[in-house]
């Protein structure tokens, strides 16, 4: 049986599973996909302290070596939902396997919203993406259109900019919700034209998208705008199906300070909780919090304490 098991290979997880190891728990990091969460997808990060200006992948390939060398086992596998035994827990893997652990640190993250207008669901894969760093290759000099107006739908705008032909950027009101730095890059980008007060209806095509339907919800006046790509970027949806605890309106899990769910024993991390700001530094600041707070249920609630027990490699 685990100390603990921790869900999620973003910068909640990793943090959470470097301040576990050095405290000498027996752990399991299980991740779904690969190391680094949502930072693999952005092209560069400008707001980490003591890294001004670092690609989103050489980021990850730092966290890879540091879970390496600290000897953080990871298991890659999707979880289907976790078993509160009282005492202990058991975790269900989509594979059939399950694993026995006295703690869970919940640090799954979040994915990209739809916006499930006519056309997206069937356009997804051929025109429609919800990542600019994934899939802006494929559109080198053509126009696209980006849906957002928050920091990471300017951002990809402007990685977009330096590819495409044309970019409109599609927004519900009259001001951008970016941060400052991000808007007066996008106003001066030439490449970048503003449809304000408009939302997408809906995504038009034939074996690919071929335009976009859009309507300004003032006037009511509806635009077609011929595109070849669809770049969605209208928040974020929690990875939190596989459990049940206490959760908000939209699914985000709710923790008390120390970062513990309604379930004793099982704590949250990240962008998969109920929090104000979802940030790289914030993430890294639950996974660190996390950590530290189950040391201390394992101290208070463990047959013998796992620090005691348990030797780093």
């Amino acid at each position: 049986m685990y100390d603990v098991v921790i869900i999620g290979g973003g910068p909640a997880g990793l943090t959470a599973g470097i301040y576990a190891r050095r405290a000498m728990l027996d752990i399991l990091l299980v991740e779904k996909i690969g190391i680094g969460g949502q930072i693999a997808l952005i092209e560069l990060v400008e707001n980490y302290p003591g890294l001004s200006r670092i690609e989103g992948s050489s980021m990850v390939q730092r966290l890879e070596e540091h879970a390496e060398e600290i000897g953080l086992s990871v298991s890659f596998a999707e979880v289907e939902r976790i078993e509160d035994a009282d005492d202990h827990k058991l975790i269900h893997r989509t594979d059939g396997s399950v694993i026995e652990t006295q703690c869970v640190i919940v640090a799954s993250g979040a994915s990209p919203a739809r916006l499930n207008v006519s056309g997206e669901a069937e356009y997804t894969g051929r025109g429609v993406s919800y990542c600019a760093t994934c899939d802006g290759f494929f559109f080198r000099d053509r126009d696209v259109v980006v849906v957002g107006g928050g920091n990471t739908a300017i951002a990809e705008a402007l990685f977009l900019a330096k590819m495409v032909r044309r970019i409109y950027v599609v927004h519900r009101r009259d001001e951008l919700r970016a941060d400052k730095i991000l808007q007066e890059r996008a106003f001066k980008n030439e490449k970048i034209e503003f449809v304000w007060n408009s939302v997408l209806e809906e995504i038009k095509g034939k074996e690919t998208v071929k335009k976009i339907v859009a309507r300004n919800v003032k006037s009511g006046e509806i635009q077609e705008i011929p595109v070849d790509g669809v770049f969605i970027f209208v928040g974020i949806e929690p990875n939190t199906d596989f459990i049940e605890c206490q959760k908000d309106e939209r699914g985000f899990i709710k923790t008390d300070a120390n970062l513990a769910t309604s379930i004793n024993g099982v704590f949250a991390a990240g962008d998969c909780r109920d929090t104000q700001l979802r940030q790289i530094a914030t993430a890294v600041g639950d996974g660190a919090l996390a950590a530290n707070s189950v040391i201390k249920y394992l101290e208070k609630n463990a047959p013998i304490a796992p620090l005691h027990k348990k030797e780093a490699n």
